[in-house]
């Protein structure tokens, strides 16, 4: 469904698009998290941005 790209030199290919997660813990509930996963998943998304640094300022 989505395009792949190479990520890097790791020999790794991920999705041209990305699931990002850093509202999961402040923003989300811990189920709507799991369906926002799964959603991602069922559609074959497999890059996931687990940082959770953004939000928080420097």
């Amino acid at each position: 469904m989505f395009e792949h790209r190479k990520l890097g030199l790791t020999g790794l290919e991920v999705t041209s698009i990305c699931l990002g997660t850093m509202t999961w813990s402040q923003q989300n509930t811990e189920a709507e998290g799991h369906a926002q996963l799964d959603y991602a998943v069922d559609r074959g998304i497999n890059f996931i941005d687990t940082a959770d640094m953004y939000s928080i300022p420097p």
